[in-house]
């Protein structure tokens, strides 16, 4: 599988200036993207996360070529963003929270019109991607409303079918569900998950709602001041951090108190009737068989480590090497 985005020690730096009293002014020099190698195959879906003045945005904005780099590399479908920008616009597909490449006062199906011609898609090729957008995100009930009145929900999934009609090799959401109620969530999700089964665009995903990447991302690669500080799988993302699961048990008699091999007690609640238990170097499996000795069992559950927990510790963990630029995200 070939790569398609490839960026080496990748940097951006921002001249900031600053009051230095009530005539004089300061400038300096800081860095919201420094030195991000990445290289990312087709087909593959990334998830590319960070706390807020992380570099996340910057670094999306050198990759569609919004953004000269002060340094390193970058390709993108084998073009240098900047430079061949109008080349690299018909290759990739953008959805950013704060812009729209939808008309507002237009109906959704005008404003698809309007962009096969902007894009210069054969009228074919745009009919079949246009009906497979419009079952998949359910479009057919206000695909002739005009923008305008659209909920958030669904002018995020006009958006969508907008950045997807000229058959992009790369789509760069940027938090494509923030704000979303939970049901127009599970449908931009799911239609997510069918583009990544599809295999044949790239997708490249930046939010602050975890639960996007766990359901979508393989691959997660983490951000802090401008450096990768994590990439590879969110399974090794819990196993670096040493995320634990935990085990909830309803109980038929008071707990008694006793040691379990392999677990350790987080919290008794319900008058002695409900034990949590952190696993600690054995299975569920292992610790349920145990507990199951112990006491009588009513009820359990085993629950995965939080991810938003995982990513606050490594953000905590993280080395302050760099100063972030205010606004970016």
């Amino acid at each position: 599988m070939s790569v398609i985005i490839e960026t080496s020690l990748l940097r951006k730096e921002f001249t900031v200036r600053r009051k230095a009293g009530r005539f004089r002014r300061t400038s300096t020099t800081v860095s919201a993207v420094d030195g991000v190698s990445l290289s990312v195959a087709e087909g593959e879906m990334l998830g590319y996360i960070g706390p807020n003045g992380a570099g996340k945005s910057t670094t999306l904005k050198m990759l569609t070529g919004v953004l000269t780099p002060s340094g390193g590399t970058v390709s993108v479908c084998g073009l240098t963003p900047v430079p061949q920008r109008a080349r690299l616009a018909r290759r990739i597909g953008v959805v950013f929270g704060q812009r729209s490449q939808l008309w507002w006062d237009l109906p959704l199906t005008e404003s698809f019109t309007l962009l096969r011609h902007v894009y210069q898609v054969p009228a074919a090729d745009h009919a079949a991607r246009l009906r497979y957008c419009r079952s998949l995100l359910d479009l057919d009930s206000f695909v002739d409303t005009p923008v305008r009145q659209l909920s958030l929900g669904q002018r995020m999934r006009g958006e969508l079918t907008a950045a997807l009609l000229h058959g992009p090799s790369v789509l760069f959401l940027d938090e494509p569900t923030i704000g979303l109620d939970v049901l127009s969530k599970q449908a931009v999700r799911a239609f997510l998950g069918q583009v990544a089964e599809r295999g044949d665009t790239t997708v490249v995903l930046t939010t602050h709602d975890l639960a996007d990447i766990e359901k979508l991302c393989r691959r997660l690669v983490v951000i802090d001041h401008g450096h990768v500080v994590h990439d590879g799988t969110l399974d090794e993302l819990h196993a670096t951090y040493r995320s634990k699961r935990r085990i909830v048990a309803d109980l038929d008699a008071p707990w008694p108190g006793r040691d379990l091999p392999g677990a350790a007690v987080e919290s008794v609640e319900a008058d002695g009737y409900r034990v949590t238990l952190t696993l600690e170097g054995a299975t569920a499996g292992e610790v349920v068989a145990r507990l199951a000795q112990a006491v009588p069992l009513r009820d359990l559950s085993v629950l995965e480590p939080e991810i938003e927990d995982v990513v606050a510790r490594l953000y905590a963990g993280a080395s302050s090497v760099g100063t972030a630029v205010p606004g970016d995200r």
